[in-house]
């Protein structure tokens, strides 16, 4: 079963046409692909999306992000959401990714999900600007690359929760990137590349802010790329707005990197 939109023997030229646009793209290396996978997949997905994430997955609920449900669990999810997710873990599209990416260093998938899997944000939901944890919390890699797939239908902008990418100052926002349905965002984990979604989420009553979210790791990593030591998320203050102050959120004790009041199957 093919889940792309192109011929899967294509992944190699694509990556290879891509590399430069991934490798130079501000602020940190990133790249947004739409339709890349076909629409029927992604449709069935979002079909048998669960409508009870706050009861069955992680609620988010601190200063620094509200309203945000996550499911990680391979058994609580659809056959077809595992054979898609099995296919963004598989070695066909992981040496896609390394050779868009160019890392050196072999990437590898992460079986257990750790913070990704499904994401929901429903209305009044908004996850402030941050840096992700930069340690596998029981394999003991590096994180190296975020790959977010959106499933959202008709999604205006006004409805918030663009994905904003911020300078390494964290003094601008470089990009505004909307979430509509089959858009794929790649890009690269470091200390520094500050990204997130802090404006609420205001959609039509029964809609929610949908994704796929998946992390990629390696043994080992740059020294350029890691000016701190292993850390959960750091959260980032935006100028001229009431954000907590980033030191708020940052959890020197590794491996606690989810908070203490969520809630958890």
């Amino acid at each position: 079963m093919s889940f792309l939109n192109i011929n899967p023997d294509q992944l190699n030229q694509i990556a290879e046409s891509k590399q430069n646009e991934y490798i130079n793209s501000e602020p940190f290396p990133h790249i947004v692909i739409d339709n890349f996978f076909k629409d029927t997949i992604l449709d069935t997905i979002l079909n048998e999306f669960p409508n009870n994430l706050d009861n069955v997955g992680y609620e988010f609920k601190t200063k620094v992000e509200q309203k945000k449900y996550t499911l990680n669990k391979s058994s609580l999810l659809s056959i077809n959401t595992n054979n898609f997710i099995n296919f963004l873990n598989s070695q066909i599209f992981l040496e896609f990714l390394q050779k868009l990416t160019s890392i050196k260093e072999k990437l590898q998938a992460d079986p257990y999900l750790e913070g990704g899997g499904l994401h929901e944000l429903r209305n009044n939901g908004f996850l402030n600007i941050h840096a992700d944890f930069n340690k596998h919390p029981s394999l003991n890699l590096d994180r190296r690359l975020n790959i977010l797939i959106y499933l959202n239908k008709n999604w205006k902008e006004n409805y918030g929760g663009n994905l904003e990418l911020w300078s390494k100052e964290m003094d601008v926002c470089k990009k505004k990137i909307i979430p509509i349905f089959n858009r794929m965002v790649i890009f690269s984990t470091t200390d520094f590349s500050y990204h997130g979604n802090p404006d609420k989420i205001n959609c039509p009553i029964g809609n929610s802010r949908k994704s796929i979210a998946m992390y990629y790791y390696s043994n080992g990593r740059p020294s350029n790329e890691k000016k701190l030591g292993d850390h959960s998320t750091i959260f980032r203050k935006r100028p001229g707005t009431n954000d907590p102050d980033g030191n708020v959120e940052f959890k020197k004790i590794f491996g606690k990197f989810y908070y203490r009041n969520k809630k958890k199957i």
